[in-house]
């Protein structure tokens, strides 16, 4: 039995230093997301504030919070208000000690139905995520909602083929990210161009290689130093299992971008490209390797 197409969004926003502030923010844009027909809704990645991992603080763990928590709590009622499902990336704090980047999923009559925590946790310059989280233990996840079956990740963990195809591999019909990616400054006009050309292309081959549906929410604008920092690229963007690029957002404005999943087209993929049929699971083993020399 094929499903019902329905309708997913995007939310691409820019953070302030108010937590308050920014988890008002994202239920407005939730509920105009609502509004335009939306019934699966994805925030960008850690959206309650600025991206803090820009540097290693301590007094930054204060900002984590327990699921279910205060945030969960919010996003339940807009979820069960407004009938639509909602994906919300928030800093975890599982135990004293213990936190996760954490990506969670209420349904369309608020309640959760599941949790994926980061699995791919990235140590670069201005990305200093290893000193805050620890790496995910819930495996790949993907939860059936009212509208569909949907699959969540989160930013580092897209450019890992291994984390979409063993999420594919569970049903879902798309693929969502929350993510916070952007140029560093002064690497943007040699850089920034094929940085982000890569980050798009990377994540339509996950669509291309799974036939599926994906979903990439970024989010906008400078954070940090104004002589450094990170300036956020936005342009969250949603592919069919073609790899088509169905709606993409700008670099540096805030929208809600929409797109509709027709179950029908993904059938039809991935009879026309049966990848999943002709996979050589005899021939993997070495997969599970670091490398094989």
């Amino acid at each position: 039995m094929i499903n019902k197409p329905f309708t997913l969004g995007l939310i691409q926003m820019r953070m302030v230093a108010d937590t308050a502030a920014n988890l008002a923010h994202a239920c407005e844009m939730l509920k105009d997301a609502a509004k335009k027909g939306v019934q699966v809704a994805c925030l960008p990645e850690l959206f309650r504030s600025p991206y803090f991992c820009q540097s290693e603080d301590p007094a930054v763990f204060d900002l984590a919070e327990s699921i279910p928590g205060p945030t969960t709590d919010v996003l339940s009622k807009v979820a069960k208000e407004h009938g639509i499902v909602i994906i919300g990336s928030l800093f975890e704090r599982r135990a004293a000690g213990v936190y996760h980047n954490t990506a969670v999923v209420h349904d369309a009559d608020g309640k959760q139905v599941g949790m994926y925590r980061k699995m791919h946790i990235p140590d670069d310059p201005l990305y200093y995520e290893k000193y805050y989280f620890t790496p995910g233990d819930l495996g790949f996840k993907a939860f059936d909602t009212q509208f569909g079956k949907i699959g969540t990740l989160v930013c580092w963990d897209q450019w890992y083929p291994e984390g979409a195809r063993l999420t594919a591999m569970q049903g879902a019909q798309v693929l969502f990210y929350p993510t916070a990616i952007g140029w560093h400054p002064k690497e943007k006009a040699e850089f920034g161009a094929a940085q982000a050309d890569a980050w798009e292309t990377i994540q339509r081959s996950h669509a291309i290689a799974n036939g599926i549906y994906v979903a990439s929410c970024n989010r906008i604008g400078h954070e940090g130093p104004k002589d450094g920092g990170l300036e956020f690229w936005g342009n969250s963007f949603i592919a069919d299992p073609f790899g088509r690029i169905l709606a993409k957002a700008s670099s540096d404005k805030e929208e809600i971008i929409t797109a509709i999943v027709d179950p029908q087209i993904q059938e039809n993929t991935r009879r026309w490209w049966p990848f999943f049929r002709d996979r050589r699971i005899d021939a993997y083993q070495n997969i599970t390797k670091r490398f094989d020399q």
